[in-house]
Formats: structure tokens, C-alpha cells, sequence
């Protein structure tokens, strides 16, 4: 195969080659989303019944209830709540469906390993002058757990978002790449020309043009596809959901830990 063939069969699959790595990499960011996003939901749940129970306090009353155990029974609750209660009762008719979420995206274990560890964790904290590390002890936690950093279980969540987060850029570089191609096969035709052939050369000339025009369409195609790898990675931002997700628990903690 020379490189005028290798060129035409180059410019004109890149196109369909870029649509299929779009196609997978835009569900793979979706996928990620909705990993971290039911998760989020616990942290989301946790936070409103913490909010729920600091409501009902009074400042300057005496609790004789360790952080550990306050945090105990909040972490319990939100979880027999959210899990338990719900599979035992089916009230709501988003149950079912919910459910069938639990076990695509395993919220359920993710959040059972999520309340044990962060009791592990917290149990020998003492009150000091300084308050503890819980953003590091947080962090720790949700970095740590198996369930939340894997989509589906099998592929790991941190690896498959740097590649997805690079797509864009990835997509620049194929598209001008094809147009280079292009436009070297098409410089092995003016090797050839016979300048006093005007006829043939004009010939050689709009085929030439013709075949750069054709090739210009891959960088293009390359831009269109960076644009929306772009709009779907920002639409679909699992690092901003992320520390959310981070920011309520820990602040919650926090909470719990000042009462």
C-alpha cells in the first residue's frame, strides 16, 4: 500500500473512528456522573438529618452523648432510612427503580463499607483546643472505598476520567493530523507533473486541491467533536460533584463534632 492509498483510507475512516471514541468516552463521563452523583445522594441524606437534628437543639445544653456515638446513630439512621426501611416498606414508587440503581452503580455496599470506615476512623477522637482533621479523615474515606471508585465494580473511575478529560484535545490532534496526511498523499501526485502539459497539470492541480479540501474535513470534523467532548465533560463534571459530595459530609461531621 502506498501513501496515496494509505492516505485516502486514513482521512476517510478518521472521521467514524473520532464519532466511535466520542460516543464511548461521552458515556463513560455519564457513567462516571451518575457513579459519583448516587452516592452524593447519601452524603445529601446524611446532611439533611443532621441538619434535621441540630434544629431541635438548644445552645448551653449539656449532652451526654460522645461525638463518636451522636455520629453513630446519625450515620445508622441515614442508612436504615435510606436502605432498609425503604426495601422493607416499599412506599415510594421510585423504590423499584431506585433499587435497580443500588445494584448497577452498588450504592448500597459502597455505603455500608462509607458509615463502617468513617466510624473506625472517628472512634478514638478526643476533644482538644484544635479541631480534628475530619476533611482528611473524609477524604480518606471516600477515596479508600472500593464501591465508589470503580464503575460497575470493574473499571477504575480515577484512570478512565484523566482519559476522558483528554478526549478533547485528543480529537484537535487526530483531525490535524489528518489533514498532514492528506496533504502528503496528495504531494506525491506534483511530483509527477509535466509542466509543459498544461492540460494534465491542471488536472493534477484540482485533484490535488480537491484531495486537500477532503482532508481540511478531518480537522474540522476534529473541532466538532473537541466542542462537544468539551460541553459533554463540563456538563457531566464528576470532580465537581465530587468535592460536594466531600464538602457536605465533612461539614456535617463538623456539626456533630462542635454539638
Amino acid at each position: 500500500m502506498n501513501v496515496k492509498t494509505f492516505a485516502e483510507y486514513f482521512i476517510v475512516g478518521l472521521p467514524f473512528v473520532m464519532g466511535g471514541v466520542f460516543l464511548i468516552g461521552s458515556f463513560l463521563r455519564l457513567v462516571m456522573w451518575l457513579t459519583v452523583s448516587r452516592h452524593a445522594w447519601f452524603a445529601r441524606e446524611f446532611e439533611r438529618r443532621v441538619g434535621e437534628f441540630m434544629v431541635h437543639e438548644q445552645p448551653g445544653q449539656v449532652m451526654k452523648t460522645s461525638f463518636y456515638v451522636l455520629a453513630k446513630r446519625m450515620l445508622e439512621r441515614t442508612f436504615y432510612e435510606s436502605f432498609a426501611l425503604r426495601d422493607r416498606l416499599k412506599r415510594r414508587r421510585g423504590d423499584i427503580v431506585m433499587g435497580m440503581n443500588d445494584r448497577v452503580f452498588l450504592v448500597k455496599p459502597g455505603c455500608a463499607w462509607l458509615v463502617t470506615d468513617i466510624l473506625n476512623q472517628i472512634k478514638f477522637l478526643k476533644w482538644t483546643n484544635e479541631t480534628p482533621k475530619l476533611l482528611r479523615i473524609t477524604r480518606a474515606t471516600f477515596s479508600h472505598n472500593p464501591f465508589f471508585n470503580k464503575i460497575f465494580g470493574i473499571m477504575p473511575i480515577d484512570s478512565t476520567n484523566d482519559i476522558v478529560s483528554i478526549l478533547p484535545g485528543l480529537f484537535i490532534i487526530a483531525g490535524i493530523l489528518g489533514t498532514f496526511v492528506g496533504i502528503a498523499g496528495g504531494l506525491q501526485d506534483l511530483g509527477g507533473m509535466n509542466l509543459q502539459d498544461i492540460e494534465a497539470t491542471k488536472s493534477v492541480m484540482d485533484r490535488f486541491l480537491h484531495e486537500i479540501a477532503f482532508a481540511m474535513k478531518t480537522s474540522i470534523a476534529g473541532i466538532i467533536f473537541s466542542l462537544c467532548a468539551h460541553i459533554v465533560n463540563t456538563l457531566f463534571n464528576p470532580e465537581r460533584l465530587y468535592e460536594s459530595m466531600v464538602d457536605r459530609f465533612e461539614s456535617s461531621l463538623d456539626l456533630l463534632w462542635y454539638r
